[in-house]
């Protein structure tokens, strides 16, 4: 299948550089063009086509569900999916009307991101493959965005959280290899020191990192945690 060409929509550089990054780490997606604001989007959405867009909600010039209406009035093939800070229930209610196929909550944490366009592309090859579908196909593209974390919570062991497992996973994967300590880690996401070290020992058990202790000049020896790919 050919990879899947995706616009990303977001009035913050960094924000875009982050998401061209996690899009080139997933198997399958190619970030063909970027805006800053929606009229640049309805330019670049005239002559590029994508499959996906990636929208923010606030741009400088419109609200991203604007343009969510504007994708369904004129181009209806596209796909969007929502990455945004708005929380509102308003805001969330009109991008479903509008069709997105997901709304992303920020920050984004790339195994979240991941697992999000990974289900858009079996979508995408399940709709494009079919040429007749039963009621349990229909029920599984109806409900794509209710059962998938739902069977994911069943396999998380009793004090663990998948959404803070998800922001452990990405801190201690931008350290590379010099390694993290479970300190390092919990300043980073927020957490104790005691509830860093927690998730990043479930890691170790399920060989996702490598602990080891780093002896200095001075002082107790520091457990340090890497990430194994």
């Amino acid at each position: 299948m050919r990879k899947l060409e995706v616009l990303i929509v977001e009035d913050d550089m960094r924000i875009i550089d982050i998401n061209k990054r996690f899009v080139s780490k997933i198997e399958g997606f190619e970030v063909i063009a970027t805006a800053t604001n929606g009229t640049d989007a309805k330019e670049l959405l005239s002559y590029t086509r994508p499959q996906l867009v990636l929208l923010d909600v606030y741009l400088p010039d419109m609200l991203g569900t604007e343009l969510v209406w504007f994708i369904r009035q004129h181009y209806r093939e596209v796909d969007v999916i929502m990455i945004t800070a708005a929380k509102e229930m308003e805001m969330v209610q009109e991008a479903l009307r509008g069709g997105v196929f997901d709304y992303i909550v920020k920050p984004l944490v790339f195994e979240r991101f991941r697992e999000r366009l990974e289900s858009y592309r079996e979508h995408v090859i399940r709709t494009r493959e079919a040429v007749e579908v039963d009621q349990e196909v229909i029920d599984q593209m109806l409900t794509r965005r209710l059962v998938a974390p739902k069977n994911r919570d069943a396999f998380a062991p009793k004090g663990i959280d998948l959404l803070t497992l998800e922001k452990v996973i990405e801190a201690i994967r931008q350290t590379g290899d010099k390694g993290v300590s479970a300190e390092e880690i919990g300043r980073e996401i927020g957490t104790s020191r005691t509830t860093a070290r927690r998730y990043l020992e479930y890691l170790v058990l399920e060989k996702k990192a490598r602990a080891e202790l780093i002896y200095g000049t001075v002082g107790r020896p520091e457990r340090k945690y890497r990430y194994l790919p």
